[in-house]
């Protein structure tokens, strides 16, 4: 290289899987530039995990409820409680999450810059240039990076600009509305339970949720029906479960990704991560956690291709997360694919969630963020269930 590039990595977008990444190469003492938008909050359920915590260092004071079961509501509103047990589901606000985070990799050493990316070009030299603006009117500006990683969301534009295939991610549309839990609740609403409606008329193609806050909740749904009206679907929402009454505090959209890019790096010197590289799960739109840990792998591809210079390297970060988590999103994904098709699946998934070894492996999966493979048995007995219902064997009512 002829030059001495400004920074080692340059790391654009600050949600989860970005923050995570500038801090992790910041600990290294790699020289990281955070570009980050200023002021936009993405729409999200906010759970999260135990193993979150404990893999990622995150704080219990960053919890702002601990939901201890899950109730989850059929297109004829019957219901099915599907208890914790034990563990608990953590809750965030994203607002303060993501800038928690943001102010980890700033301590660790990460230069944190306020402004948007324009675009990303390489250089003769081999350097990545990022072109961004601090504001709509401020001048454009420049930078140098050995590496530059994508985290700036699903429509990504350093994917966009870089990677390819990054034009062609399809996404859930999703909405939601963040209100004030009154103090005294008449309503049906538990602060320690995440609701699901599995119901057509509230999403033809994924679900809608009321998700606690402590001192708010989330009320929101998605689909990728690019036609179906969002927010006037949440108003109907909030009337029909009786919390149209509730105040708003705020109101946010934004697309999530359904499937990970087939590929992550461009082979020179730019890598996507997070929603950019469309780690959300299927079925259930979990993405902080997969966020967090495509970051973090992320990182570690960098930090390999920094310290080799083999561009091959950047090619570790998909490889390793798919062979950690690649079997959970197919499974999901055909769960999505089968049992969210129609309102009779959907009493059929319902249905089947109140079986006990149904609940219990879904919940150590959640909580460990793997399959559960030592009951050969329970899942064996799982699947001829859930092949019952699908094919219509079971009978719904019973």
């Amino acid at each position: 290289m002829t030059t001495q590039p400004d920074f080692d990595a340059i790391v654009i977008g600050g949600g989860p899987s970005g923050a995570t990444a500038a801090h992790d190469l910041a600990v290294q003492g790699y020289r990281v530039m955070l570009l980050d938008k200023a002021g936009r909050i993405k729409p999200c359920g906010g759970a999260v995990p135990p193993r979150l915590l404990k893999d990622f260092d995150i704080p219990q004071s960053l919890l702002v409820a601990h939901a201890k079961s899950a109730r989850i509501i059929a297109p004829s509103n019957k219901t099915v409680d599907m208890p914790v047990g034990d563990g608990f589901v953590g809750m965030v606000d994203r607002d303060v999450f993501d800038e928690w985070l943001r102010a980890r990799a700033g301590d660790a050493g990460a230069m944190r810059i306020t402004g948007t990316c324009e675009a990303v070009d390489d250089r003769a030299d081999g350097m990545a240039v990022v072109s961004y603006r601090e504001g709509r009117n401020a001048a454009a500006q420049t930078v140098t990076a050995r590496c530059v990683i994508g985290a700036d969301g699903a429509r990504s534009r350093v994917a966009q600009q870089c990677i390819p295939g990054g034009d062609k991610m399809k996404c859930v549309f999703a909405y939601h509305e963040v209100v004030k839990v009154p103090d005294t609740i008449t309503e049906d609403y538990d602060p320690a339970r995440c609701d699901v409606y599995y119901q057509g008329h509230l999403s033809p193609d994924f679900y809608a949720w009321v998700f606690p806050h402590g001192e708010t909740a989330s009320i929101g749904l998605g689909s990728a029906n690019k036609g179906f009206p969002l927010r006037e679907t949440t108003r109907l929402m909030r009337e029909q479960t009786g919390l149209s009454k509730w105040e708003t505090l705020r109101k946010e959209g934004a697309p999530i990704p359904l499937k990970p890019l087939k590929r992550w790096d461009n082979g020179r010197n730019v890598l996507v991560a997070g929603d950019a590289a469309g780690v959300v799960a299927p079925s259930s739109g979990e993405g902080i956690f997969y966020a967090m840990t495509a970051g973090r792998m992320s990182a570690n591809a960098v930090s390999e291709f920094l310290r080799t210079g083999d561009a091959k390297a950047l090619k570790g970060a998909r490889r390793q997360f798919m062979k950690a988590h690649g079997r959970v999103f197919w499974i999901l994904g055909m769960m999505q694919f089968f049992w969210y098709r129609n309102d009779s699946m959907r009493e059929r998934f319902v249905k089947m969630c109140a079986d006990p070894d149904v609940q219990r492996l879904t919940w150590e999966a959640y909580m460990n963020k793997e399959l559960v493979r030592r009951e050969p048995k329970a899942h064996m007995k799982i699947f001829f269930k859930d092949l019952g219902h699908l094919i219509g064997l079971k009978p719904v009512k019973g």
